[in-house]
């Protein structure tokens, strides 16, 4: 009986053995989950997904500063609010908007990252991030003076007045013209391959 006892106390000890060795070199056990998804530094990503990242540091993260958080919206009073220095850093449409009257995108704010930027999404994305509806904007006139401000993969019908020297378009339609107030404010505007602009840009002081 010892030695049946001694040989399967053997066999047990060989057996944790065994199992230590399948951990990694510092003794934790492999993470099979682990993300290998990779961030990238493209402004289209990193704009894109602002809308699915600030969504969620809202609901994990009480204290998130106000300056910091969403406006989605589906009314044009709430839009018009949303764009104020009272507003929020990023302000997500949920259908189609129109005004009769002018409106303009000022104040500054920073995003999620805490870094200044103003952005009007024009958009819904999937939970992949795939962009599934687009909506238009309507206003005679929208005056953009918030530093780092764009307009995302929708549609502006209206003339656009620039007073900052680095908007951009991203994905997104101006039907109507761009005014630049100086030289530097045209100089600095970008937009990317998908966006276009039906009428013309000018400079006018």
């Amino acid at each position: 009986m010892k030695i049946k006892r001694l040989f399967l106390l053997t066999l047990l000890i060989s057996s944790l053995f065994a199992f230590v060795g399948c951990n990694n070199k510092d003794g934790t056990t492999p993470d099979t989950n682990e993300d290998t998804t990779e961030d990238t530094d493209d402004a289209t990503d990193d704009t894109t997904d602002d809308v699915a990242d600030d969504t969620t540091d809202d609901a994990n993260d009480e204290e998130t500063d106000a300056t910091t958080t969403a406006s989605i919206v589906n009314k044009e009073e709430d839009f018009e609010k949303a764009l104020g220095t009272d507003g929020t850093w990023i302000i997500c449409a949920l259908k189609d908007l129109s005004f009769n009257k002018d409106l303009v995108l000022e104040g500054d704010f920073k995003n999620n990252k805490d870094e200044i930027q103003r952005k009007i999404a024009l958009y819904t994305q999937d939970e992949d991030r795939t962009v599934t509806n687009r909506f238009t904007l309507t206003a005679p006139k929208l005056t953009i003076k918030s530093p780092a401000a764009s307009i995302q993969h929708g549609t502006f019908k209206g003339d656009l007045y620039v007073e900052t020297k680095d908007f951009q378009l991203v994905d997104a339609t101006v039907d109507g013209n761009i005014y630049f107030n100086s030289d530097d404010a045209k100089t600095g505007f970008k937009m990317d391959a998908e966006s276009k602009v039906t009428g013309k840009q000018e400079v006018q002081k």
